[in-house]
């Protein structure tokens, strides 16, 4: 179940007063413009009757400077930005301005730092929201993004309680938000995830056809020894499930690795992406970036993520309207950046999205092939619990992070049956909870590709993690429900104890162990905490509640 979040954004920035400065400066100049002719009109007809002699006259007006909070930025973003007057001038004084003199036009330093896109939106007048449903929408998300109760969200045709919301119904949810981001959509869904439309990318072939520094770069992975830059790329876009088209763009965007020559500084030779400074190296800074990323974009998709967190602390609330793919990228640029640079990261004629288009096209062309990622016809295969018939192993942790550092809740986790704790050999079974296809089996992990066309981008496939080496089964091994996979183990990534970490994706995209897709096997219907770590399997009466030390009420068997 998602919770409701209602977060309040507050952008207290000395732009915003610049903004309030020169709103004022263009509203005195209207209202003293507007007097002026009126003022000349009547004069003319005054003359005309000979009611008075206009040419000893001089003829002015200046309206009362109002005081609006420098605080509260009057712009919106529609089909054009135009600032809005907060209150008409309720008296006017003389001026020595004549009709003839040109009032000076105030320069836009403001309007010309921050791209346009970037505005920030304002609330109208209780106007419900026209709202056509994306990809992957559910009626309990939407409502945590718009800040409403999922009883106030309507249409014309049948909302699902459960599942996703067809693309492109119609919904009409009340406007309660007061001041978000601007609501364009800056990148789509499936240039972010290792969707369908990687299959067909070489990023060897583009990286040494770009001949930059990244072409002739190698690194030290851990047990895989020296990689090159674009085999660290894939498997980091591989294992995180994110586009390597995406990786690489960023890192040409911020250091220019993939086109340019070697860096001229330590900092871009050692944190290309600059972010967490102590992650050193290409690998280490592609998991980082990875993870920041896909935090955005499932925690938009999950409900529990609405605002865009700065490098110095300040949030913005996130229009409700932005799809998960800008809400990622967004998500990135925040942590990087105060506001002004971030808006030019993201909306200006030199940002981000100008360097993807010269290094690949338009995203959202791509994207026409390969989306919706997500229909309401897309329901889980039938699946069973992951060991032996009898044998009873322990449920230790309800839906948490996928990989690594993806917020992105799709997993559970299962400890053998042991008397011994931490990280030992056992030999319990691992079994496969549905047919498919080993398309992966390394560095303790075995992917089952249910479709069985080879790819991990496409349709439904199982991860299994900290699979043992020993007996684990081999790549381009077929499997049916029930059938060996291997021994559990603390092999592939971090772990304080012998277990199995066990997730989905479909598409190329991590799918949330509860919500529209809930993983279900055996019947066992899984549900998440707020609780880090907690969560529960339910099965018509029964509650398996997950523990770490694996008591009583975590035991579950097939």
């Amino acid at each position: 179940m998602v919770a409701q979040r209602s977060i309040q954004s507050e952008i207290h920035d000395p732009r915003d007063k610049r903004l309030g400065k020169l709103q004022r400066k263009r509203k005195q100049f209207t209202l003293t413009a507007a007097l002026v002719i009126g003022a000349l009109v009547f004069g003319i007809l005054l003359k005309a009757t000979n009611l008075i002699d206009f040419s000893s006259k001089k003829v002015a007006a200046q309206p009362v400077q109002s005081n609006p909070d420098p605080f509260e930025p009057q712009y919106e973003v529609a089909d054009s930005i135009a600032l809005l007057p907060q209150e008409e001038a309720a008296e006017t004084q003389p001026s020595t301005q004549t009709p003839t003199e040109e009032a000076e036009t105030p320069e836009p330093e403001v309007l010309a730092s921050i791209p346009t896109q970037a505005y920030l939106i304002q609330k109208e007048e209780d106007a419900p929201i026209l709202y056509y449903a994306q990809s992957g929408d559910s009626i309990g998300v939407l409502a945590v993004r718009f800040g409403v109760e999922t009883g106030e969200i309507t249409s014309t045709a049948t909302l699902p309680e459960e599942g996703f919301i067809p693309e492109g119904q119609l919904l009409l949810i009340p406007n309660r938000l007061e001041q978000t981001s601007s609501n364009v959509k800056l990148f789509p869904d499936s240039e972010v995830v290792n969707s369908p439309s990687s299959i067909d990318f070489d990023t060897k072939g583009f990286v040494d056809q770009a001949g930059g520094y990244l072409a002739g770069y190698g690194e030290a992975v851990f047990a895989f020894g020296v990689m090159s830059g674009a085999d660290i790329v894939d498997k980091v876009a591989k294992e995180f499930a994110i586009h390597p088209r995406l990786l690489l763009a960023l890192l040409e965007y911020q250091s220019g690795w993939v086109f340019g020559g070697r860096p001229d500084n330590e900092f871009d030779q050692y944190y290309p992406l600059g972010i967490k400074l102590d992650a050193i190296g290409l690998y280490h800074q592609l998991v980082e970036a990875a993870g920041v990323i896909e935090s955005g974009y499932y925690g938009w998709r999950e409900g529990t993520v609405v605002t865009a967190e700065f490098q110095d602390g300040w949030e913005l609330r996130l229009a409700a309207e932005l799809n998960c793919g800008s809400v990622g990228l967004m998500q990135f640029f925040a942590r990087l950046s105060r506001f002004e640079d971030w808006s030019n990261d993201l909306y200006g004629e030199n940002g981000f999205l100008a360097t993807y288009g010269r290094m690949f096209g338009d995203p959202w062309l791509i994207a026409q092939k390969y989306e919706p990622l997500f229909t309401p016809d897309v329901l889980q295969p039938e699946l069973i619990l992951p060991f032996q018939p009898g044998i009873v192993w322990s449920f230790t942790v309800g839906p948490h992070a996928a990989w690594g550092a993806a917020d992105v809740r799709a997993a559970l986790d299962f400890a053998p049956p042991s008397a011994e704790t931490g990280c030992h050999t056992n030999w319990t079974w691992i079994t496969s909870v549905g047919h498919g296809l080993v398309v992966r089996s390394e560095n303790g992990a075995v992917v089952v590709d249910m479709d069985g066309d080879g790819f991990e981008q496409t349709g439904w496939n199982i991860i299994y993690l900290h699979v043992a080496t020993a007996n684990r089964v081999p790549v381009g091994t077929w499997l049916e429900a029930g059938d060996k996979i291997g021994h559990p183990s603390c092999e592939g990534g971090i772990s304080t104890g012998t277990h199995l970490h066990i997730t989905r994706k479909y598409n190329g995209e991590w799918v949330p162990a509860e919500g529209p897709l809930a993983f279900v096997m055996s019947g066992w219907k899984a549900k998440a905490s707020s609780n880090f770590l907690d969560g529960w399997l339910v099965r018509g009466e029964e509650v398996k509640t997950a523990s770490i030390y694996g008591s009583p009420v975590s035991h579950i068997s097939r």
